[in-house]
């Protein structure tokens, strides 16, 4: 049987690595999430217990192993529209604003897991255009993640039950998914031609996804340093085309972090508009 135990120096020099790799902190009790997402990696690469894969990832003796230990640790569950508001807001108050600029709208879903939000923003505009005709001009979103087995995932838009009953509501199911054949349903041609995946690590530069009206970086700050989730910030505010607009996740905050942008209140929910 491998074992499955790492010692507390083990422990902090993962961390170590994986903050240097994609800015993550896992903090002084996340054993348990090294042990469930790294096991599987051990039988997978014929290694001898989770300390050898630890040691091989940290010293750097073997490339995949290290981007499937990376992947490993940094696929997040997610669902489909989720906490309702920022699409709500989307829909009602952002696309009209910036569409009355009478040019593309380009919307950035940074670290889009397994597709859930890049999609659900998609459904969004699909849905702005029929009940405003003519309204939009060419709307496209560009989504990133860091782990390509996500990317992979992402690109197939294909969902088994289980992942489409969180967050979707079945009329929606109807009007955008297809049977995939399989049991499973997959994402309609004409959401997907709106989607562009793209690997990104948000600890590198912006500077070849280009400028966005708007970005959603919602519940990914909260895994960072305080100095990396300023580093993110401001290199978000300098992504962004003037007045363009930060959605976060509804626990997160600028609060010491950057003063770029602006906080407006929408009821529900709060945005910021860079300044």
């Amino acid at each position: 049987m491998t074992a499955i135990t790492i010692s507390e120096q083990e422990y902090k020099d993962f961390c170590r690595f994986l903050e240097s790799q994609c800015g993550i902190v896992l903090g002084d009790s996340k054993q348990y999430l090294v042990r469930s997402r790294l096991s599987p990696l051990v039988t997978k690469y014929g290694l001898a217990s989770l300390s050898a894969l630890l040691r091989d990832v940290v010293k750097g003796m073997n490339r995949e192993l290290r981007v499937a230990a990376v992947d490993a640790m940094t696929t997040n569950e997610t669902l489909w529209f989720r906490d309702n508001y920022p699409f709500t807001v989307l829909s009602d108050k952002l696309l009209p604003e910036i569409a009355a600029k009478k040019r593309p709208i380009k919307i950035w879903s940074a670290a889009s897991s397994s597709g859930q939000e890049p999609y659900s923003i998609a459904m969004t505009i699909l849905e702005t255009q029929q009940k405003k005709p003519g309204m939009l001009p060419n709307c496209s979103v560009v989504a990133t993640d860091i782990s390509s087995t996500m990317l992979d995932m992402c690109r197939m838009g294909s969902y088994d039950n289980l992942a489409l009953g969180r967050g979707l509501s079945l009329e929606r199911r109807r009007s955008f998914f297809e049977d995939a054949g399989d049991g499973r349903m997959k994402v309609k041609d004409n959401v997907k031609r709106l989607v562009n995946f793209r690997p990104q690590n948000l600890m590198e530069s912006y500077a070849l996804l280009g400028k966005f009206d708007i970005i959603f970086c919602r519940n990914v700050l909260i895994y960072f340093s305080a100095d990396m989730k300023s580093k993110v910030l401001n290199q978000m505010a300098n992504s962004l085309n003037p007045g363009g607009y930060l959605l976060l996740g509804a626990s997160e905050s600028l609060t010491g972090l950057t003063d770029r942008f602006e906080m407006v209140r929408c009821n529900p929910g709060i945005i910021y508009k860079l300044k």
